[in-house]
Formats: C-alpha cells, structure tokens, sequence
C-alpha cells in the first residue's frame, strides 16, 4: 500500500506572526485548512476572522480556491526535502458589513447661497 504524502504547512499572518507549521495530507482541501487557522488564531490579535469565507489563503502568489485539495497547489519549486510551504494569511471583512458601512455616511449637504440687496 503506498504511503499518504504527508506536506509541512506553516500559515504567515498579516503581522508577520504564524501559525504552524503543521502536516497535512495532500487531499486536504483548502477550506479544511481555512477552518484550522480560524480555529488556531492566535489571542489578542487585532483582526481576527469571524469564520472561513473572511480567510483568504495565499500560495506562490495566487488565492486558493476551497475546492481544491493542498497537493492541487503545491507548485514544483516547493519540493524542497524537509521544507515547508508558507501560505500567507489575509483576512478580509465579508461584503454585506462594506455595504452596511457605505450606507451609514452622510449624504454630502447641498449648499445653497443667497444674497439680499438693501
């Protein structure tokens, strides 16, 4: 029987902090290790995720998509013996809290000026 591929994972955060690393199997999907870093954040941090659809997980330049699996991602020049992959961690706020923000400004006040001759 074949061994399972067994991939060292560490998650960067925005502050230069991480999370990790840790072994995954390669078909391990992205949203599983979504689910892992909203579940390991650390304390006290500033930003933190209220769940997996704010985490966004970076490789090699690109966002990875929840469907696939970490074997999908791993590009070639990251089989480096005894390495780990670092996927760098975004947190971004959900789409319906911007709307909500958008709304509760101010409609800018028309000006309007007149002048009375005596």
């Amino acid at each position: 029987m074949p061994e399972e591929e067994l991939i060292d994972i560490k998650f960067r955060l925005y502050d230069g902090s991480d999370i990790g690393p840790f072994r995954y199997s390669a078909a391990s999907t992205v949203d599983f290790l979504k689910q892992r870093v909203v579940s390991d954040w650390p304390k006290g941090k500033s930003v933190v995720p209220k769940g997996i659809n704010e985490v966004k997980l970076i490789s090699s330049g690109k966002i990875l998509e929840n469907n696939k699996t970490v074997g999908q991602c791993k590009t070639p020049f990251g089989d480096v013996a005894g390495g780990v992959i670092v996927m760098h961690v975004v947190v971004q706020p959900s789409l319906t809290k911007t709307k909500t923000e958008k709304k509760v400004d101010k409609p800018p006040k028309a000006v309007i000026c007149t002048c009375t001759i005596l």
